[in-house]
This record gives C-alpha cells, structure tokens and sequence, in this order.
C-alpha cells in the first residue's frame, strides 16, 4: 500500500470541479434498461453501448472517473482499444464495483446484506493489474416499520469497512456506499435520522478496520423524503438537511462526498447538488460531488436505442448531462441549461 499515492488518487477523483460517471450496471440490470427501450439484450450491445459512454468527446472536462462492472472492465471498443484505454487516454480513472449485490440478510426480513467479501483480495489484485484504481461497494438499508434494525446497520457498515481495508491493501481507492433507499412513504426527517446512523455506524466500523479516511471516498445518498411521501420538501430544504446530516457524521478528514442518484432525474439531482454547493460550499471540509448513473445516461440512452446512427446525438446528450452537475458543482447550474 502506498499511502501517498491512494491519497492522490482521491483528491483527484474530486478535483477540477468534476465528478465521477456510475456506469457499472449489472448485466441483468442493463438488461432490464434495454428491455423497456425494445434494445436487444445481448452482450454486442452492451459492449456497444459502453463503447458509445467512454468514446464521448470532451468527457474528461466533467468526468473524473468512471465505475465499471465485471464485464465492462475487460471490454474493447470494435478497434481493439480497451475500454480502460479510452478511459485513461481521455484523463478519466478507471474503477469497478467490486460487491456481488444485496442478499436477504437473515434473521431480518425485509432488510439486505452486501455480499462479496470471500475472494476479494485476489478479485482486486486482477482489478487493479486490469488498470482499476478505485473500488466501489453498495450497502443497501431501507426505511419502514422497525426498519432499519440495528443488526442490519451494523452488519452492512462492518462489511463496507472491511472491504474498504482491503481495497486500500491493494492499493485501490474505496468509494464506501451506504444507500438509504428513496422508497417508501418515510419523511425528511426519517431520513435524515436513518442516514445519520448507518454514516456514525459505517465510520465507526472504518475506524476499527484501520482505514485511511484521507485515501477514500463517501457514496452516500441526499437525505430526500421518500418517493411516496405526500410532503416532498424544496431542493434548498434538501440541500440544507443533507449538508446538517453530512457535517454531524462525516470526518473532515475525507477528501469528498459523491452522491449517488438514487432514482431522481438527472435535473433535481443536479439542482439539489447546485443548491449545497452554492450555499455551503466554502463552509465545507469536504469536496461535495456526484456519482450519478441514470440520472446522466437514461437521456443517452433513450436517444441511443441500440442504434450505430445515433451515438453522436447520444454522446451529446450525456456530455450535457455530465456538464450540468459540472456547473452544479460550482453552485452555477440553472434550469434554464437544460433547454440547450
């Protein structure tokens, strides 16, 4: 492990106003997504689909790094380059997930563990030798009746640690998620509360697993109402509750925080984002950033359709979509971009 150089690696990740580009969707998770499009569900056109996200012109001005999947790590565009290759030639670090997905956890019903830990080690030595230099890991908690359960908190928050522990033996940069999911009727209160423990209980556990917090990243979620709630708060009442909830759980010593989506459009994501960096944004110990999947492809997909002829417009609309959380970033982005 060389401390310096994980440090480096994570500061980067955040620099430069820029923020990170999920694209490790699953395969049966890409497939569903081609599914509701009518797009074949075929590995050709996963590959090129991917082809279409790393080949994007200019990408590299608003993307740091880019999050890939098991398969997507050791695909090639159709001239044999690799997609790492094209990552790295247009200044964007290459990373992986690296958990196997949620499984019920038992004894708890209704509630999840992220399961991938056995085998880890070697996984990550052939990540990081494919050219990955950062790791993420999904933990999952869900908001309802005497949910979540303590055991699940602590559970999900003890496997992220370790996983984290060992990203960084093998010289990778943990991106360390703990999603407290949008569905459900909870309030913003709820939230705020839910995302308060699992973060305590997740740096608790960093803590004991003897991680570098200046050589990791946070993933977590906007402290959001849930989707069926009957009161959705203002973008600002969001951004001030997950800037309050930020402040009382995560160490100054992370370099960054780099929100996931979650399921909002790409245009509330980008303004809740603008809206904490606008207001708090030289208040704050940290780089607040994003790590959005759909909420920058879904209109680049939607455009694409599995179609050669529309990749130009395709990667047009995902460098607008990547450029409007750029803006946000700087607290500059406005509702009036999204007409352009």
């Amino acid at each position: 492990m060389n401390v310096q150089e994980l440090i480096n690696i994570a500061k980067m990740l955040v620099s430069g106003d820029k923020g990170l580009l999920a694209m490790d969707e699953s395969t049966s998770t890409c497939n569903k997504r081609f599914a509701a499009l009518g797009i074949p569900q075929t590995e050709e056109a996963r590959r090129s689909y991917r082809e279409m996200i790393v080949s994007t012109p200019r990408l590299g001005e608003c993307i740091s790094g880019a999050i890939l999947y098991e398969e997507t790590i050791r695909e090639q565009k159709k001239d044999g380059t690799t997609f790492v290759k094209a990552l790295t030639d247009g200044e964007i670090i290459p990373g992986i997930k690296v958990d196997l997905g949620a499984k019920e956890l038992a004894g708890h019903p209704g509630e999840k563990i992220t399961e991938g830990l056995d085998g880890l080690r070697e996984r990550l030595a052939e990540y990081s030798h494919l050219g990955a230099r950062f790791g993420k890991w999904r933990a999952v908690i869900t908001i309802g009746e005497d949910k979540p359960s303590q055991g699940c908190m602590l559970a999900n928050a003890h496997a992220l640690a370790r996983f984290a522990a060992l990203c960084q033996e093998a010289g990778l940069v943990p991106i360390v998620e703990p999603e407290v999911l949008m569905n459900g009727e909870h309030t913003l209160e709820q939230s705020f509360n839910v995302t308060e423990m699992i973060l305590r209980e997740v740096f608790s556990q960093l803590y004991d697993q003897r991680v570098i917090l200046e050589g990791m990243l946070l993933k977590p979620n906007m402290v959001l109402p849930g989707m069926s709630s009957p009161l959705q708060e203002t973008v600002d009442e969001v951004a001030n509750a997950t800037v309050k909830c930020l402040l009382r759980a995560v160490p100054a010593a992370v370099p960054g925080i780099v929100f996931l989506s979650g399921g909002q459009s790409g245009e509330l994501a980008s303004a809740r984002l603008n809206a904490m960096n606008l207001r708090y944004k030289s208040q704050l110990p940290w780089a607040l950033t994003f790590s959005f999947a759909r909420a920058i492809q879904q209109p680049a997909l939607e455009i694409w359709h599995g179609e050669e002829v529309n990749v130009l417009a395709a990667q047009q609309a995902l460098y607008h979509r990547a450029s409007c959380n750029n803006a946000a970033r700087r607290g500059e982005y406005k509702a009036e971009m999204e007409g352009k």
